[in-house]
């Protein structure tokens, strides 16, 4: 059996495994990616794309290729009607976002893109930089952690080829039934069952019966039961119809999958697929003969749209399950755990998918400096420090919403909010007030450490370059100081002689300036000029201090922070 070697194995090639390898692309670490399926997801699932996402998104170069497939900004709204016709329904927007009259905290703001449009461009992007190590269509049969590195064998299924793969870092991003997490021995822990729906996706006119209220989602209150996604707002949509708790019961009144909780937009892939679903086929549930029926489905369509001629045409089905479950531990040895293989969200709120896009760019950068020989294995110890607890809030978040019988909003920037405490960020009086990992009160910014660097709008004179504080930051460390100021240059250049990647930056230079003047130094909030910020390659701080005299003293903080020998 052939054999050979990869600094990471990545399984599951969903948005995580994909972000994940764009990401450790972008940083030089050489990977392979396996995916079981021969093709990216032709179901919508996940359509919610958070602002953090979208900037993750934005350092990827894919910003402008996921925007133009999205809906257009002002469709993202949230309708809430006893149908899809009830004269007397509600519209609202998101909870924050574009337009929304308060100030500018990203520049990417969040958009609608259903995961089978998504997925095909990230996958184009992973191959684009990592050619035939991305390979669908490939599947993990086996793997053996010897505590230096992992022993997998996987086999390509249309040819029924095996071969051995030598891997010095294995991550799962195979999806809430993890083959590797299993493997692993990693349980979960949390409810299953909390909802249990039917996902019909459809073709119809309806975008002609929404035109005065187009939305992103639109919830069905009672006597109406779950609701719509639109996926063009034109012909092509799903519903989301709530099951009971056993197959084609129907839900007892006063349930969760029996309100408008559900969110109609939410990722039908963040909860547990439904063994018995067959995608593609119409038969979502074999304990009941009429999930069968293209026609009793098309039945179901019309009466919850409100539009009883309505010309429907069923596409496929699948049935899933709403569960609030978190992995005990993200890493085992020489294996680590990422998106639904590390936490399945429950999908009211969006945030499971991206969740999972914000640890893979957690742990892309670690594995980058673990891999290049200049961190110490325990960096990987900070993923888990840093992205469990923020999973266990939005878990209990998103938990919370689905118990909302008055409905919840789309909050785009709570993942702005994340704050880290671990080793990978130098403390400082600023942690005092911010105990938590998610602030749900809403994004404040700042450049307290732990915290995502914050955006400002910059301009330049004469030239296209930065248009935000976040154009300024990677692959690598980051010094990024208020001034061009060349009395850093010999603490930037002592890091770069350890053999560490360090850009020096300024906001301001001879041509760069904020778009609104002072606003870096107000956010800064520092007494002595010359404060500057070191921003790790995830955009988050992880110091910030004066200019130290001891030319020696910013290369022992770096390696403090990559926990280096």
């Amino acid at each position: 059996m052939a054999e050979s070697h990869t600094s990471v194995l990545v399984v599951g090639g969903g948005p995580v495994g994909l972000a994940l390898s764009c990401l450790l692309s972008g940083q030089g670490v050489d990977h392979v990616l396996v995916e079981s399926r021969r093709v990216t997801s032709p179901h919508p699932r996940a359509r919610g794309v958070s602002a953090r996402s979208m900037e993750i998104f934005r350092r990827m170069g894919l910003e402008k290729a996921v925007r133009a497939a999205g809906l257009p900004a002002e469709q993202v709204r949230f309708y809430r009607g006893r149908d899809l016709v009830d004269p007397d329904y509600v519209r609202t927007g998101p909870a924050q976002g574009p337009g929304g009259g308060g100030p500018e905290h990203t520049p990417s703001p969040g958009l609608i893109c259903s995961q089978d449009v998504l997925e095909p461009l990230l996958l184009r992007r992973a191959g684009e930089l990592a050619g035939p190590r991305v390979r669908f269509g490939t599947r993990l049969l086996s793997f053996r952690d010897d505590g230096l590195g992992v022993q997998a064998v996987v086999e390509e299924r249309a040819a029924g080829r095996r071969y051995r793969l030598r891997a010095d870092w294995l991550v799962g991003c195979d999806g809430a039934s993890s083959t590797v997490r299993a493997g692993a021995g990693i349980a979960m822990e949390g409810p299953t069952g909390l909802g249990r729906y039917l996902s019909i996706r459809f073709e119809a006119p309806l975008g002609q019966v929404v035109a005065d209220r187009v939305s992103a989602s639109y919830f069905l209150t009672v006597p109406g039961r779950g609701g719509f996604m639109a996926v063009d707002n034109d012909r092509h949509w799903i519903y989301q119809y709530p099951l009971g708790p056993d197959p084609g019961a129907a839900t007892g009144p006063g349930t969760a999958a029996d309100t408008e909780a559900a969110d109609p937009g939410a990722a039908a892939d963040t909860g547990a697929a439904d063994p018995g679903a067959v995608v593609g086929t119409g038969a979502a549930d074999p304990g009941a003969a009429d999930m069968t029926d293209h026609r009793f489905l098309a039945g179901l369509v019309r009466t919850a749209a409100g539009v009883p001629d309505l010309d429907v045409t069923v596409r496929d089905t699948m049935t899933w399950r709403m569960d609030a479950r978190l992995a005990r531990s993200y890493r085992s040895s020489r294996v680590l755990l990422a998106g639904d293989a590390a936490h399945v969200v429950p999908p009211t709120g969006g945030h499971g998918m991206n969740t999972g896009i914000g640890d893979a760019d957690n742990l892309a950068w670690k594995l980058a400096a673990v891999t290049a020989g200049h961190a110490g294995d325990a960096l990987l110890d900070t993923y888990e420090a840093e992205r469990r607890p923020l999973a266990r809030q939005v878990i209990d978040i998103s938990t919370a919403n689905a118990a909302n019988r008055n409905g919840y909003r789309i909050d785009d920037e709570l993942l702005l909010t994340a704050a880290y405490r671990s080793p990978a960020v130098v403390p400082g009086p600023e942690h005092a007030d911010r105990p938590g990992t998610l602030d749900p009160a809403g994004y404040r910014p700042g450049c307290r450490p732990g915290e995502r660097v914050p955006h400002v709008r910059l301009t330049t004179a004469g030239a296209a370059d930065a248009a935000s504080t976040l154009d300024l930051l990677g692959p690598g460390f980051t010094l990024l100081t208020a001034d061009d100021d060349p009395r850093w240059q010999p603490q930037a250049e002592a890091v770069r002689r350890a053999g560490i990647p360090l850009a020096l930056r300024a906001v301001r230079t001879a041509s760069r300036r904020e778009a609104e003047p002072g606003q870096w130094a107000y956010l800064l909030g520092a007494e002595h000029a010359d404060t500057a910020l070191l921003v790790r390659p995830d955009g988050h701080i992880a110091w910030r201090g004066v200019r130290p005299t001891d030319p020696a003293a910013l290369p022992a903080l770096v390696r403090r922070v990559l926990a280096a020998p």
